[in-house]
């Protein structure tokens, strides 16, 4: 019985944020049924350092320190006709690595976390390919084309464009091809033309035990206000724009109704559009934060505005697993098999964010039930363990036998 070799983009460690966390829980859980090969990239040292203790269960890895400038991938993009995404990732170190793991090793199935990994799955790779693309991203940067204007438009849409040509193609050639949800799944086969024995949901879990607020203290706070929260590595765009939204347009309006309420925007890597909203209408921008459940357990109400979201939104998952109640977008939304007014609040617009915050802030027996609704909910339908429940047999092993027998 062979192994597996298992590609992604970032290092799977720590699980801080929603790419790791995905790409960590399925790598522990493959891990449990066969030898795991691993090539990935990390930001820096101190993130590919990070965690050795896992690196030692591992039958080999590769980590590449990604270096390369955005202006370089475009040049290089531009002149090979490949998507800036494809060429921010080519790497001869990967190349190299899974040359020689694919000929040094038995391997009967190559794992690829997300789109940009395909490029180093050889076209006569004989065995299994699992494809987990999380996230339809070609749809992404339509939506970028769609709301930019100027050169910027032109350069999503033409990543757009050639993003959903390379999907197709790599869909096409894989076993299977993984979504993080139902509605993923089914637009990227109206998009692709494949079915659902090729294209299939494989939903995001909560770790439970970690999630638990009765392990965890709240964050102690100079204020006595009603406090709302969002979470989210806040260099990523969807999220810049979020609290950008949230902090100019729905605080106003709560304000005029909770004066005393403030907003904590948490996340690493704040850009300057964000730090900028330090201050203004009591928005506090936290930047990176020892315990992220510290934050959630002091948050009255946690907040998802996401105009553009794709897939599964952990930040949610996370605040119900907390017992917190949740008003969300209807992008941060989809996906969650959870019931609008029962499990959480979903807003049209900005306007009815704002309505739907200050609802909950007056009526903190309603907030509560929310919250405890939700937590329910999590800790019954997704665990890890109940999310990840077929993927060894997507792979083509049996769920029986797991990695001591194969030893």
């Amino acid at each position: 019985m062979g192994g597996i070799l298992f590609l992604t983009h970032r290092v799977p460690w720590p699980p801080n944020r929603g790419d790791k966390i995905r790409a960590h829980h399925i790598l522990r859980r493959l891990m449990e049924y066969r030898p795991v090969h691993l090539a990935c990239f990390a930001d820096d040292e101190a993130e590919a350092n990070e965690d050795r203790d896992i690196r030692t269960l591992l039958a080999s890895s590769k980590i590449v320190r990604r270096n390369k400038p955005n202006w370089q991938a475009g040049i290089e993009a531009l002149a090979s006709g490949k998507p800036v995404s494809l060429t921010s990732f080519q790497s001869r170190e990967i190349q190299t690595y899974v040359r020689d793991t694919l000929k040094t090793r038995s391997i009967d199935c190559i794992f690829v976390f997300s789109g940009q990994m395909a490029q180093f799955v050889p076209a006569d790779f004989p065995g299994r390919v699992i494809m987990d693309f999380v996230d339809v991203d070609s749809a992404k940067f339509e939506s970028y084309a769609d709301d930019g204007v100027g050169p910027m438009a032109w350069i999503n849409r033409r990543e757009g464009r050639l993003l959903r040509a390379f999907e197709k193609r790599v869909a096409t050639f894989a076993d299977h091809s993984l979504f993080v949800s139902d509605a993923e799944a089914e637009l990227f086969r109206q998009r692709s033309g494949l079915d659902d024995q090729k294209v299939k949901a494989v939903g995001n879990g909560i770790d439970l035990d970690f999630y638990d607020p009765a392990k965890v203290s709240a964050v102690d706070l100079p204020h006595e206000g009603s406090l709302i929260i969002f979470t989210g590595q806040m260099d990523y765009r969807p999220n810049i724009e979020a609290v950008v939204s949230f902090a100019k347009e729905a605080m106003p309006e709560i304000l005029n109704h909770h004066p005393d309420a403030q907003f904590a925007i948490v996340g690493r890597a704040p850009t300057a559009d964000v730090i900028r909203l330090d201050g203004s209408n009591n928005t506090m921008v936290m930047g990176s934060v020892d315990d992220i459940r510290s934050w959630l357990k002091a948050a009255d109400i946690v907040v998802a505005p996401l105009r553009i979201a794709r897939g599964i939104q952990n930040k949610v998952l996370e605040a119900m697993a907390m017992g917190k109640p949740v008003v969300a977008s209807d992008a941060a939304a989809q996906g969650i098999e959870a019931a609008n007014g029962e499990h959480f609040c979903v807003a049209d617009d900005v306007q009815q964010e704002a309505m739907l915050v200050c609802d909950l802030l007056l009526n903190s027996a309603k907030a509560q039930a929310l919250g405890e609704r939700a937590s329910a909910l999590i800790r019954s339908n997704y665990s890890w363990k109940t999310q990840l429940a077929g993927i060894a047999e997507l792979c083509g092993f049996d769920e029986n036998i797991m990695a001591e027998a194969v030893e």
